[in-house]
């Protein structure tokens, strides 16, 4: 009756296996820095829009400004073409239009001006934008090559599962039903190890010595008879 006992620990190898492997295939080292990339691209995401949002502010205010500009440049230009055209012939009506145009040409100059310093308020906003996408960028190439690092693990993984699960399968069958279903109510309940060896006098399990007593009784029970851990209700194997 060693049979289904040394079966029995076949199984909880290739379960311990494959334990490893699904947990392998959660803590894969490129799930964590992707991760990471994910949440520096996030916290990019927002510092980028806060310096588009003072772009597009500089952007409204520069296009305000070349609205005032052109139109005191038309009005500028239609009261010197009416002093131009001879309509006007009363001096004291074309010095007021000469100062109309003067100081319409003062407040052009003006804008301009406020134009101008917008402009150069606008151009290293426009540098770090640029930089911060261009970060963003290489940070989605990083994105795009652990993503595929991840999908090509996990189908690697997947395959060495499925060729786990089928050789477990095989020798699961083996097993007869009590002793089968003894051990996967345990395993659900002790972290995946249901039965270990009994090495001397110590349980393989949990790594507690039994007693004298205790190992005793498991030599004399019958050779059809599983044997369980005091300490930690395992099978043993022995």
């Amino acid at each position: 009756m060693a049979e289904p006992f040394d079966t029995l620990m076949q199984v909880q190898s290739h379960d311990t296996t494959l334990d490893q492997l699904r947990h392998r295939a959660e803590t894969l080292p490129e799930r964590g820095e992707l991760a990471g990339v994910r949440q520096q691209l996030a916290a990019l995401a927002v510092a980028t829009a806060e310096v588009q949002a003072a772009v597009d502010d500089l952007a409204g205010r520069q296009q305000m400004l070349e609205d005032q500009i052109a139109a005191s440049a038309r009005r500028r230009h239609e009261i010197e073409e009416r002093m131009r055209s001879g309509q006007v012939s009363a001096s004291r009506d074309l010095l007021a239009m000469d100062q109309e145009a003067q100081h319409l040409g003062a407040r052009q100059a003006q804008l301009e001006e406020e134009e101008i310093l917008l402009l150069e308020e606008e151009e290293p906003l426009d540098t770090q934008l640029e930089e911060r996408l261009e970060e963003a960028r290489g940070l989605a190439e990083d994105a795009t090559r652990l993503e595929a690092a991840i999908t090509e693990a996990e189908a690697e993984i997947r395959s060495l599962i499925t060729a786990e699960e089928g050789v477990r399968a095989e020798l699961a069958v083996g097993l007869p039903p009590d002793l089968a279903d003894r051990y996967e109510v345990l395993r659900s309940h002790l972290g995946g190890v249901g039965a270990a060896r009994l090495v001397g006098d110590r349980c393989d399990g949990c790594h507690l010595t039994l007693s004298s007593v205790e190992i005793e009784r498991i030599r004399q029970l019958p050779p059809e008879e599983f044997a369980t851990c005091a300490q930690c209700d395992r099978i043993l194997v022995h």
